[in-house]
C-alpha cells in the first residue's frame, strides 16, 4: 500500500471556523455539522506549546525493553535524542534516532514520544515506561489506506524492561465510565469528555477552535497505577489518534494527538498536558 504526497495542496471544502465562535458558552452554541468542521491545523495555535517541563531522568544507561512475540529493542536516551535498536525479532537489526519529550507523569513513571519517518511515512510513537513494575505500553499511530482514503491507526504493544521479570500488559480498566471530565489544554482550548462505557467516550470542544463540535468515538483505556490511566482514542470523522494518560488524583493529563491535514498530506503533532475537573460521576441504577 502506498499513500502519496499530493503535488499541489487540494482546496479545503470545509468553512474556517469564525474566530466570534470560540468564546461562544454551551448554552449559546447549536449543532455544527461535519460540512462545516475546520481543518485539524485550526487546532495548533490554540494548544500552544505543552506547560509541563520535559525530563532528562530517562539520559544514561540504555534501557532494554522485551515485548510480547519475542522482539527486544534497545533504547538510548541521551542529550535530548532517543537512539533505538531492535536487538530481537521482526526487523532485527533496524535502528534509528530521533529528537523525544519525556514528561514525568508520576514518580519513575514517564511518558514518552517521538517522530520517526516522513511525510505519510511518519509515525508517531509513545512510549509509558514504569520504572517502578518495568512495564512498558508502546502506541505507534501510523497512515494507512482504506478503501483508497488516508486515515490512520494505532499498534499497541505491551513489554518489559528487562530485569524485571516477566511480561505483565496492562489490564483493561472501566475506571473512567460514568464520568465527565472537564480539560483545560490551555487559556483558550477547553473541551469536555464524557466516558459512555469502557468502550465509547464522547468529546465536545466548550471552547476554542473547534467550539460546539462533538462526537462519539472508540477508545481503549488501561490501568497503570492508583488513579492513573492510559487512554487511546481514535477519531471517526477527523483522521486524529490520540494517546493520554489521565492522572484523576492529580487532575491533569499528558500526552499527544497524531494526525493528518486533509487539504495537504502534512502531519499535525499536537503534545499536550491538560489541568482538569471532574463535573460529574455518574452511578447507574442497578434495575
Amino acid at each position: 500500500m502506498t499513500i502519496q504526497q499530493p503535488t499541489q495542496p487540494a482546496q479545503s471544502t470545509q468553512s474556517a471556523q469564525p474566530t466570534h465562535r470560540a468564546q461562544l458558552a454551551p448554552a449559546d452554541q447549536g449543532y455544527v455539522s461535519t460540512e462545516e468542521w475546520p481543518d485539524v491545523t485550526a487546532m495548533l495555535a490554540g494548544f500552544g506549546d505543552p506547560s509541563l517541563p520535559a525530563s532528562e531522568k530517562l539520559e544514561g544507561p540504555a534501557i532494554v525493553v522485551a515485548f510480547e512475540g519475542g522482539r527486544r529493542i534497545e533504547h538510548q536516551f541521551a542529550a535530548g535524542k532517543v537512539t533505538w535498536r531492535i536487538l530481537n525479532g521482526d526487523a532485527a537489526g533496524a535502528e534509528g534516532a530521533h529528537p523525544y519529550r519525556a514528561v514525568e507523569v508520576r514518580p519513575s513513571i514517564f511518558f514518552v514520544d517521538f517522530l520517526k519517518g516522513e511525510s505519510v511515512s511518519t509515525h508517531d510513537v509513545s512510549l509509558v515506561i514504569n520504572l517502578n513494575s518495568g512495564q512498558v505500553t508502546v502506541a505507534e499511530s501510523s497512515f494507512v489506506d482504506r478503501g483508497g482514503e488516508v486515515r490512520m491507526r494505532t499498534d499497541i504493544a505491551h513489554g518489559v524492561v528487562e530485569g524485571f521479570g516477566e511480561i505483565k500488559p496492562l489490564e483493561p480498566t472501566s475506571e473512567l465510565v460514568g464520568k465527565r471530565i472537564y480539560y483545560r489544554y490551555s487559556p483558550t482550548e477547553h473541551y469536555e469528555h464524557i466516558y459512555l462505557n469502557a468502550g465509547t467516550f464522547v468529546w465536545h470542544c466548550v471552547r476554542g477552535a473547534e467550539v460546539g463540535l462533538a462526537d462519539a468515538d472508540p477508545v481503549q483505556v488501561w490501568h497503570i497505577a492508583e488513579d492513573l490511566v492510559l487512554l487511546h482514542w481514535s477519531e471517526t470523522v477527523m483522521p486524529v489518534e490520540s494517546i493520554v494518560t489521565i492522572d484523576l488524583a492529580a487532575k491533569r493529563s499528558i500526552g499527544r494527538m497524531f494526525c493528518w491535514d486533509g487539504p495537504t498530506l502534512d502531519t499535525v503533532h499536537i503534545p499536550f498536558d491538560s489541568q482538569f475537573t471532574v463535573l460529574a460521576d455518574t452511578d447507574y441504577p442497578a434495575e
